[in-house]
């Protein structure tokens, strides 16, 4: 017999044998495998869908002519554009091989529901624009209803109609951001689609998009084009070119199709399936613990089997061959199995997301040759590189080890593994002060990150002696002879048990990393309130993400006019360039904006900017080096520029920017105005609910924006972070049930490698529930050891986090550690432990007390 049959004879034998030892392994690898390949279809889907929804709904356009300067802000993807001449298309129509030209005026849209709440606005983008005529060049299809022929009629997409409660016959409000009072008269489509997510579009006529969206008279964003039959669309953008005004160019209707995707689509898929990959790579690494201390285990549970191949001729490359030949077909089957469970994930939330708005395709799962290959090989690697140290150890047993009684295992706590973990330790702190001291470095704080996890699971071992003594003696005292044997069993093989813990403390860890670093900008966002809100309510329109409308900058003069009221200041936004960098401009009444904003010491005089003056924030002077007195010039969006005089330099920044201008100097280079918040500050002697009603009656007529406190407006700038740890601690939930497979699997091969122990126990006296509870007090203890560890680590990785990210100046990020949430966390570790160790100590108590006191 050949020794590669003979290898794998005896690893499908081993297999046969002792399948049961392996289902923790099997379950870890396939939940990676599925988690992994679900969000790679679920991405490519999507991508292609998008694509689809694109390609058709703007086939018809076969060149787009708009400005072609565009000025991003940081932080901002998608970059401000000017506007163009609307009477260009009757000039572009004339250029040979045009077949039609049309103005497309757009501007933000929110529409309000039938409840009286905006529709959407919380990312995704409410559009409102005027409805083309020409079935192809307009986007959107008619699919009830009628086309709008007189003011106020609107034509709305009907997912929008639908989440608002609104149908055809309707009256409501459009904030534009003034309010426009509507009547829906039509719902459309886009691209066969109802709409997608929360994104909301109203057609109006042309004479209401020019009076309510317009940023000047007589302007539009773009120019649609539609070329004749036989012209291709680089063509017709050739023809273009030669004949369109300074400051505008001409695109193809592809590209512009596959710029809309990457605006709406593109980037945020890519942050989503980055999200989902990066939590995959976590479940993944956990279950490389797993995986490694259930081979760990198993192969010193055979080393008298080993030994015995050794003894009667076997090779060590045989016995290496024959653990990683089991290995890997497990790590086949299980992968393989993931890839099915992969692709039923995907289907399950294509199904389960138009449910919650979530703009899922319909029709065929795209599933890529990538999507297939790179989990499956993913998974194998895993699996083959966490057997691969077992199967190495297992190839240097002995023969002589055949002959006499072995250890399970041996203890972790070596003097060289402990300085190796001590070393480790140094070298993370000093890499991890070098990035968060002085100048933020990310990835010298993320290198300091990476060695302290080294150095948590070097440590495992040392460090598990002392924390199991010191968490064993309370259970001793509670639960007597039980709690001390089950503190000892804990104890009897450091190593195992810090391998075992290491999974649930990876998992624990990122849990307490993020539940760290919320709590960490919910703080910080409570001291920016606390520090530069100086007014009673704000009044604020969506501002997450590219949504909402914003506010009319006519409400701050109603609310200021109310007897309640001392005064209202309302925040605009404008861009402009400085030395070539887009920059955000704070547009506003300087005088009544250092009554509602605390800008801190102010240098110069807020009342004197007139109309070409600029406050600048204290950070921002001293990086462009300029003071009061000194001159800066800004580029807009048009074309313009223009020099203001620096007037007056604050020390706060963090409400009202870097940049503050009085809406006279910003309105010849502005569009639409529209304020993002109103600051609103009571007379002496208001009360703050009388205060706060009269102001909610005022704004009630504005389309109904949110009116809130001080604590509210904090709380609520804050309440995407509450949304995006729930679904952190929802993708974590993998990693963790991961980790308590590992350690149900431990302990199910503990219970194996303990029969005739348990059985002599239970021949002296101990009873099936004392057995029972002795094996789940031995979960929680090894739980609870991780739990620890996790906190620890995750504590100071939020810590590292946090000082990484800090900004320069009065904006530095508060840290926070939110004992409740924290508590919160290792109540369910400790839970999560007495549920692993439930079905070991099951089986435990089930054993037959005369076979197991015969068990060799």
């Amino acid at each position: 017999m050949s020794s590669a049959s003979a290898t794998a004879r005896i690893s499908l034998s081993s297999l046969r044998a002792h399948k049961r030892r392996l289902a923790g392994t099997f379950s870890a690898v396939l939940l990676g495998v599925a988690f992994l390949t679900g969000t790679l279809v679920m991405g490519d889907t999507l991508r292609a869908s998008f694509d689809s929804m694109f390609a058709g709904a703007t086939s018809g356009t076969d060149a787009v002519v708009r400005s072609a300067d565009t000025i991003t802000t940081p932080g901002e993807a998608q970059g401000v554009r000017g506007s163009v001449d609307a009477d260009l298309a009757t000039s572009v129509a004339q250029v040979p091989g045009v077949a039609a030209a049309t103005a497309d005026i757009q501007g933000p849209g929110q529409l309000v529901g039938a409840d009286g709440e905006p529709i959407g606005g919380q990312g995704p983008p409410t559009l409102a624009g005027n409805w083309i005529d020409d079935t192809r060049l307009n986007p959107y299809r008619l699919a009830e209803g009628r086309v709008p022929e007189r003011g106020g009629e609107v034509v709305v997409n009907r997912g929008a109609a639908e989440t608002g409660g609104l149908k055809i016959g309707d009256s409501t409000v459009l904030r534009t951001p003034d309010p426009v009072r509507v009547t829906i008269v039509g719902l459309a489509t886009f691209g066969g689609a109802d709409g997608m997510s929360q994104s909301t579009y109203t057609g109006m006529t042309r004479a209401d998009a020019e009076k309510y969206l317009a940023p000047r008279p007589g302007q539009a964003a773009s120019i649609l084009v539609r070329a004749e039959p036989g012209t291709d669309q680089q063509a017709l953008v050739d023809a273009l070119t030669p004949v369109l005004p300074k400051g505008l160019e001409a695109i193809t209707g592809e590209a512009a199709a596959a710029e809309n995707t990457e605006m709406i689509s593109g980037q945020f898929l890519d942050l989503f399936t980055t999200f989902l990959l990066v939590f995959s790579g976590i479940a993944l690494l956990v279950a490389t613990f797993s995986i490694h201390n259930t081979f760990a285990i198993v192969v010193a549970q055979r080393t008298r089997e080993n030994a015995l191949l050794r003894a009667l001729g076997a090779g060590r490359r045989q016995v290496v061959g024959a653990a990683l030949a089991e290995a890997a077909v497990v790590a086949v089957v299980a992968s393989g199995a993931g890839l099915l469970g992969g692709i039923g994930v995907a289907a399950g939330l294509q199904a389960l997301f138009p449910a919650v708005g979530f703009p899922f395709p319909e029709g065929e799962l795209v599933i890529s040759a990538l999507s297939l290959g790179l989990p499956l090989l993913v998974g194998v690697v895993v699996c083959l590189g966490s057997a691969l140290l077992p199967a190495v150890r297992a190839g240097r047993t002995a023969p002589l080890a055949a002959l006499r009684e072995t250890a399970v295992d041996q203890s972790g706590s070596s003097r060289g593994r402990t300085v190796t973990g001590l070393g480790l330790v140094v070298l993370a702190v000093a890499t991890t002060l070098a990035g968060v001291v002085g100048t933020p470095s990310i990835w010298l704080a993320g290198t300091g990150a990476v060695l302290a996890l080294a150095a948590f699971v070097v440590l495992g071992p040392v460090a598990s002696s002392a924390v199991l003594r010191v968490l064993a003696r309370p259970l001793a005292r509670l639960r007597g002879v039980t709690g001390g044997l089950a503190g000892r069993n804990a104890l009897r093989s450091p190593k195992r048990t810090a391998a075992t813990a290491s999974a649930l403390m990876i998992g624990v860890a990122v849990v307490a990393l993020f539940t760290v670093f919320g709590a960490s900008l919910k703080a910080t966002m409570d001291q920016t309130v606390d520090r530069s809100f100086a007014g009673d309510v704000a009044v604020s329109a969506p501002s997450f993400g590219a949504g909402g409308s914003g506010l009319s900058p006519a409400l701050a003069d109603r609310i200021a006019d109310l007897p309640e009221v001392a005064s209202a200041v309302g925040l605009g936004r404008g861009v402009a360039e400085v030395d070539g960098a887009g920059r955000q401009l704070t547009v506003t009444d300087p005088v009544a904006l250092a009554k509602g904003l605390d800008l801190g010491d102010v240098r110069g005089d807020l009342a004197a900017l007139d109309t070409d003056g600029i406050a600048l924030s204290a950070p921002e002077a001293e990086a462009r080096g300029l003071a009061v007195g000194d001159r800066a010039e800004l580029a807009f969006t048009y074309g313009e520029k223009a020099t203001f005089t620096v007037r007056a330099v604050y020390a706060q920044p963090e409400l009202a920017g870097d940049y503050v201008l009085t809406r006279e100097a910003w309105a010849p280079h502005s569009g639409r105005d529209s304020d993002s918040v109103v600051a609103v500050t009571f007379k002496d002697g208001t009360a703050p609910d009388t205060g706060k009603a009269a102001v909610e009656k005022t704004a009630s007529a504005y389309g109904n924006p949110e009116v809130q406190t001080r604590d509210e407006y904090a709380e609520s700038s804050a309440g995407g972070i509450d949304m995006m740890l729930t679904l952190v601690y929802a993708l974590l939930a993998l990693a963790v049930v991961i980790a308590l497979l590992g350690i149900a699997n431990t302990l199910t091969l503990a219970v194996h490698e303990r029969t005739r122990e348990l059985g002599l126990l239970r021949a002296v006296g101990q009873t099936r529930t004392q057995l029972r509870a002795m094996v789940r007090w031995e979960s929680v203890l090894v739980a609870a050891f991780g739990t620890a560890g996790g906190l620890a680590l995750g504590g100071f990785l939020g810590w590292v986090l946090v000082r990484a990210s800090q900004g320069g100046g009065d904006s530095d990020f508060a840290f926070a550690v939110p004992p409740l949430q924290l508590a919160v966390v290792a109540l369910v570790g400790l839970a999560a432990g007495a549920l692993a160790g439930w079905r070991p100590a099951r089986r435990a108590a089930r054993l037959d007390v005369l076979r197991a006191i015969a068990t060799e």
